[in-house]
């Protein structure tokens, strides 16, 4: 009876039959009587079974004491509670005792057996398996293929302790990110199952999972999604309705809708799996625990960061009350909360998980890495980069010694370098290290995986920091390519895509084709999204910062204010995207010349960014130099210069020497030299941003133009109109090679050259100029108040000329466009 409850899954019933016979045994028999050995072995199994492992392992080792007075010390009963005590503490993460353990049972079986005995090739596997466990996958293989050749001898070819080696096999293939090896090993296991076994029977149901896990690993969703429903169906006619088995398929076929993006069907999957947890197992069992996790993940995914928080912190009450403090399960929940909360509480947590796994795992070990990564991207996150880079790099090293050459997980850690050297502003690192990751994906992964389109899309990003907008389109649209094939067309990565290659037109001034795409984004989110998802927002705040580019300030503002809405609702007060949103609304009303509407927003802004953040980050600088910018327009330069000099101080310390923020920064000042009329000063900070962009980016990339420009300014303004012809033209040639024709800044560029010309005295090629800037502007979504200032400009030649009536028809025309676009008392309308 017991053994029939226990098989079908009924463990408090089996626990209950069990107790009863040791009971009973326990007064009948002698203290050392083998059967009493082995009724204390089946209790053992049985908590082992509900993952109560302390009594578990207090079981097994009773068992174990009786075998060892009663038996001969080369007994196959005794390497079979050595094998039993193994298996528990393999279960809890400790891996050394394992290990030790599984060694004391292969030497008796060593001893005992013949060398092509089954019982040995059981003992090479379980080695095998608290290897692969460790992450030392080449030992694990080792010894998975010693198991597979004893039984290729020693069993018929349709065993299922063969198909069992495969697929073993396979899952060391499928954890090196081997995926065609794994998936060769896990078909040979299934072939012989099918052979093997009526079509209902749970082993078949597992073969099916495990290639859908194969499938899943390699981006293939519909083909992962159609072997665990084929496992599902099996298991839903041969088991129980509360079979755990039952949840776990429910759990792996809400991983895969979870991967596509569509989580309501992925929370829907989870909570069946969850329902079946609550009922078949004990409330603190890790499953459950795990099943908590899982849900919260998807909250998370969806931006809902108090429902992820609330299941993150279940599953971690449940962790702490069912496994040791040092287990890998309890590590990965603290990490789990740590980066739902603040950066702050992130990382207090990160290091919670990175304290249980040292305690717990070999220094080399995989886990560490990924625990020195979380950390990492927690400091990536903060912009403290050089602390980032210093955990990813720890991370790479365990990788790199762990690891095959090519496994997905090194991949991905060059991944996470090559980040922060983007954010680092060295871009030509950044670029080394995506293009390692992106050989490596090349060459372990099928060419339509989604990690191959996110290096793609990686390599466009620095690209398009670096201003090469026609290389970052190329990857932008290879990236967009597979995740057109290989996802759902509503999955958010899709709408990343879209988002991608808008923000390039946005960059090239193709303000339209920026919309077009920034809209498509939008429309997947609209539909895969939850309506307050911070996704959301992002799309509101790309289409609005396009309407902020062209000049519409109302329509910018309408969606600026629109994400604003979703991020008050969605996320926690302290939230830095929160503050970026404040931070865009300044900017609109900073363009629209409402200086102090802008400093309000700047300053909510700061505040959140002052309180989430820690005091040298690049964010906070960027903060201070928003609200300088807002006092500069104002007039009030001292309260600018104390804002760009704290803004510079930050980005001093945080950020390498030659970051373009720090020319950012020299930038700053010089605009605002430049309106006090201190134009020596204005000078110094621009060759001092001109040397650092000399360091930082190739000759003739775009940043250069805008330091080209403004020394056309000062030198326009100290009429030295060579030096400032000169330098215009240099603007004008950068911008001639890197923008589309038609793109506001070349207008912008051509009108300030024309006013040179106009102050040289040289009136017919000012007007040129003027006419070829009114060409673009007239012609193409941009700032109405540029093409206000080319009229103006174009009033003043024509006064000069003395066609007074000409003349006054382009005042009165820039007039007009400044009247509508700005505030009555703006210096502009003045």
């Amino acid at each position: 009876m017991s053994e029939l409850y226990r098989n079908i899954g009924e463990y408090s019933k089996a626990l209950d039959f069990y107790e009863k016979s040791y009971q009973i045994r326990e007064k009948s028999l002698p203290p050392n009587h083998p059967d009493l050995a082995t009724s204390y072995n089946s209790t053992g199994g049985v908590y082992y079974c509900i993952s109560e492992y302390s009594k578990a392992l207090e079981f097994f080792e009773k068992s174990h004491q009786i075998r060892e007075k009663s038996l001969p010390s080369n007994h196959p009963n005794l390497a079979q509670s050595y094998n039993n005590i193994a298996l528990v503490y393999n279960t809890m993460g400790d891996y050394p005792k394992a290990l030790e353990f599984y060694k004391k049972s292969h030497k008796i079986y060593d001893k005992a057996l013949p060398p092509n005995h089954p019982n040995f090739a059981t003992s090479y596997n379980n080695i095998g398996l608290t290897y692969n466990n460790m992450g030392d996958y080449s030992k694990a293989l080792e010894f998975y293929e010693k198991s597979h050749q004893i039984r290729e001898k020693a069993l018929p070819p349709n065993h299922p302790d063969l198909a069992q080696s495969y697929n073993n096999i396979g899952g060391v293939y499928n954890n090196m990110g081997d995926y065609s090896k794994a998936l060769e090993f896990c078909e040979k296991s299934h072939e012989i199952i099918e052979k093997s076994l009526s079509p209902n029977l749970p082993d078949l149901a597992t073969s099916y999972n495990n290639i859908g896990f194969v499938y899943n690993n390699m981006g293939d969703y519909s083909k992962a999604l159609e072997f665990y429903e084929n496992s599902h169906q099996i298991r839903e006619k041969a088991l129980p309705p509360n079979h755990p088995d039952l949840a776990q398929s429910y759990n792996n076929i809400g991983g895969v809708y979870q991967n596509m993006g569509d989580y309501s069907k992925a929370i829907e999957f989870y909570e069946r799996s969850h329902q079946i947890k609550e009922i078949a197992l004990p409330p603190n069992h890790p499953d459950v625990a795990t099943s908590y996790n899982n849900i919260g993940g998807v909250y998370n995914n969806m931006g809902d960061y108090s429902k992820a928080l609330e299941f993150h912190d279940k599953s971690n009450k449940i962790f702490q009350k069912s496994v040791p403090s040092n287990h890998p399960d309890l590590a990965t929940s603290y990490n789990n909360i740590g980066l739902v909360y603040d950066y702050s509480k992130a990382l207090e947590f990160c290091e919670k998980s990175h304290a249980v796994r040292e305690k717990a795992l070999p220094p080399n070990h995989t886990d560490m890495a990924q625990s020195y990564n979380s950390i990492g991207l927690v400091y990536s996150d903060m912009g403290d980069y050089s602390k980032a880079l210093e955990f990813y790099e720890k991370s790479h090293k365990i990788y790199d010694k762990a690891l095959p050459p090519n496994y997905p997980d090194l991949a991905l850690s060059y991944n996470n370098i090559g980040g922060v050297y983007n954010n680092m502003g060295d871009y030509s690192k950044a670029l080394e290290f995506y293009e390692k990751s992106r050989q490596m994906r090349e060459k372990t992964l099928p060419s339509n995986h989604p990690n191959l389109a996110t290096s793609c899309n990686n390599i466009g990003g620095v690209y398009a920091d670096m201003g090469d907008y026609s290389k970052a389109l190329e990857f932008y649209e290879k990236s967009h390519k597979i995740y057109d094939k290989a996802m759902p067309s509503n999955h958010p990565d899709l709408a990343i895509s879209y988002n991608n290659i808008g923000g390039v037109y946005a960059d090239m001034g193709d303000y339209l084709k920026a919309l077009e795409f920034y809209e498509k984004s939008y429309q997947i989110r609209e539909k895969a999204l939850p309506p307050n998802h911070p996704g959301l927002a992002i799309s509101y705040d790309n289409i609005g910062k396009v309407y902020d580019n062209m000049g519409d300030y109302s329509k910018a503002l309408e969606f600026y204010e629109k994400a604003h809405k979703i991020y008050e609702k969605a996320l926690p007060p302290n939230h830095p995207d929160l503050a970026l949103s404040y931070n865009n609304i300044g900017g609109v009303y900073n363009n629209m010349g409402d200086y102090l509407e802008a400093l309000e927003f700047y300053e909510k802004s700061h505040e959140i960014t002052e309180k989430s953040l820690s005091p040298n980050l690049p964010d906070l600088a960027t903060s201070y130099n928003n609200i300088g910018v807002t006092y500069n327009n104002m007039g009030d330069y001292s309260k600018a210069l104390e804002f760009f000099e704290k803004s510079y101080q930050i980005r001093e310390k945080a950020l390498p020497p030659n970051h373009p923020h720090v020319a950012g920064s020299h930038l700053s000042f010089a605009v605002c030299y430049e309106r006090m009329g201190d134009y020596a000063a204005a000078l110094k900070a621009l060759q001092n941003a001109f040397q650092i962009q000399q360091q930082a980016f190739q000759e003739g990339n775009p940043a250069f133009a805008s330091t080209y420009s403004w020394l056309g300014r000062v030198y326009r303004n100290m009429k030295d109109y060579s030096k400032a012809l000169d330098n215009f033209e240099k603007c004008l040639a950068i911008y001639l090679k890197t923008l589309p024709e038609n793109h506001p800044y070349l207008a912008l560029t051509y009108s300030n050259i024309g006013d040179v010309h106009r102050l040289m005295g040289n009136y017919e090629k000012a007007l040129t100029f003027h006419q070829k800037a009114l060409n673009i502007q007239e012609n193409v979504q941009c700032n109405s108040l540029e093409c206000a200032t080319t009229y103006i400009n174009l009033g003043e030649t024509y006064r000069e000329m003395k066609d007074y009536s000409t003349g006054l028809t382009y005042y009165q025309k820039g007039l007009e466009i400044r009247e509508k676009k700005l505030p009555k008392n703006h210096s502009d309308l003045a």
